[in-house]
């Protein structure tokens, strides 16, 4: 398949309120559509911020609540961090990676190898607790969930990338990632597809829902903005059996175990 388009128009959708545990995503996202003035079509891809998903899901912890294990205590000491989140941290994650001053990264339940297991403080309301948020349980699942209501309110099928903000390898600065994929092709293989002289691409496989997320991101913001839904249009890429797991390099090809 191809993983490009000529032109691709990206709006922030309008009219987003606060999301609290148990808000029905699907009835904000077609809300948000009409006060946008936009209509759902047919390959339509919504990108949705992870923090109003894991909101919605219950995912926000009052730190009031978390008793940390040694093992925290010891992880806290080393990296400078509130023992409570790094016991959440040990609680998501498979592995610990590193850890020193400042920072931790590790293997996430997911697959995702990220720092502070992807649990963040930012742009979560506690009603004067210390709470954090924590990733969907399942991305993959939250997003076919929330592309199936939309399907059954609307009679079409659209894309859902549930997005997030994290930090690459070698590299400073995050940028969004896909985290949930339902509806469109996470990983485009364009192996034997030819290059513009003919020749076979032999090792192409390209991020395309990465991309897409990243792309929205420039549209919904990093800080205050309040835009955490955010639709693309023009982009050929639907699928109805594409996840972002396939977006994880199997652990038998890391190259830096």
């Amino acid at each position: 398949m191809s993983a490009s388009a000529p032109r691709l128009e990206i709006v922030a959708l309008e009219g987003v309120p606060d999301i609290s545990p148990g808000d029905e995503l699907c009835g904000i996202v077609l809300d948000a559509y009409k006060a946008s003035r936009l209509a759902p079509e047919a390959g339509d891809i919504l990108v949705v911020a992870q923090k109003i998903v894991s909101k919605s899901e219950g995912r926000r912890i009052d730190l009031a609540t978390v008793s940390p294990s040694p093992e925290a205590e010891r992880l806290a000491r080393k990296t400078e961090k509130d023992a409570r989140v790094i016991e959440l941290i040990l609680s998501e994650a498979e592995e610990v990676m590193r850890a020193r001053p400042g920072l931790i990264v590790v293997r996430h339940r997911l697959g995702y190898v990220l720092a502070n297991a992807g649990i963040d403080a930012s742009n979560v309301e506690a009603g004067g607790a210390e709470s954090v948020l924590l990733l969907p349980e399942n991305p993959d699942r939250s997003a076919a969930t929330l592309r199936a209501a939309i399907a059954r309110r609307t009679g079409i099928a659209i894309g859902i990338v549930i997005g997030d903000s994290l930090g690459r390898a070698w590299r400073l600065g995050t940028i969004g990632t896909a985290l949930g994929v339902a509806g469109v092709t996470a990983l485009a293989d364009l192996r034997g597809t030819p290059d513009m002289f003919g020749r076979p691409l032999m090792v192409s496989e390209v991020g395309l829902a990465d991309q897409i997320a990243s792309a929205a991101a420039l549209a919904m913001g990093e800080a205050g903005e309040r835009r955490p839904i955010a639709l693309a249009r023009g982009l050929a890429a639907a699928s109805e059996d594409s996840r972002a797991a396939d977006l994880i390099r199997p652990r038998e090809f890391d190259l830096f175990p």
